[in-house]
């Protein structure tokens, strides 16, 4: 590898891990806002998606820069590809915080639920996968990606039991649907996150060991 490839990737390694600390602070400023019933902190999180998205775009022209000047190759091509398909995921995350933040300001104006949903639990659990996705892309640790595509049933579980829940609330509760409506969005938007960070534990992947596992995770997962 050339000098100059070489600090071209650490200048888009640096770009990739800035577009993730912003998104995970926009998730979790979004899930703080639900759990904390703070329109002014879920209002926040809507004006920073201009920031992410400007991010995105950035480091979108540094990568197809890259591949034009220097036509790299093996892993240096891998690299580049998986950083280009994680920054797309990156953006749609942000999307689906302020998706959450949306939420929290229809909640916040509205009386609590007593219904005992889960979501410091959900939340946790995709703040994990989120966190060490980014993580397994900077230490280039494929077991590490490997643990978060395989954390992905736990978040699976746990929105499946909160449409339960809503579907009793309905039941019990018929004035509170729209209420009920809006908090089974979120647990859909927080398990949208949760694939989302798989999507890129699996990139990372094929970043390190070349292989393709979308669609075929859970057997590769199992024999490693």
């Amino acid at each position: 590898m050339s000098v100059h490839l070489q600090k071209e990737i650490e200048k888009l390694k640096k770009l990739i891990i800035a577009e993730g600390t912003v998104v995970e602070e926009s998730v979790t400023n979004a899930v703080t806002s639900i759990e904390k019933r703070d329109a002014s902190l879920a209002q926040q999180v809507i004006e920073m998606d201009n920031e992410i998205d400007q991010l995105e775009v950035n480091l979108e022209e540094e990568g197809l820069k890259i591949l034009a000047l220097h036509q790299p190759v093996a892993i240096d091509l891998r690299f580049i590809v998986a950083v280009l398909k994680i920054n797309n995921d990156l953006e749609r995350i942000g999307d689906l915080s302020v998706n959450i933040a949306e939420r929290a300001i229809f909640l916040a104006s509205r009386p609590p639920i007593d219904i005992p949903f889960d979501f410091k639990n959900m939340t946790a659990n995709v703040r994990m996968m989120l966190t060490h996705s980014l993580d397994a892309l900077v230490k280039l640790d494929a077991q590490m990606a490997k643990d978060v595509c395989a954390s992905d049933d736990i978040v699976d579980d746990i929105n499946r039991k909160m449409y339960g829940q809503v579907q009793e609330g309905i039941l019990k509760h018929p004035e509170r649907i729209e209420c009920l409506i809006h908090c089974l969005l979120v647990s859909r938007h927080l398990e949208r996150i949760a694939d989302l960070a798989t999507n890129i534990a699996e990139d990372v992947i094929y970043m390190i060991d070349g292989v393709i596992v979308r669609h075929k995770v859970e057997n590769y997962v199992s024999s490693t």
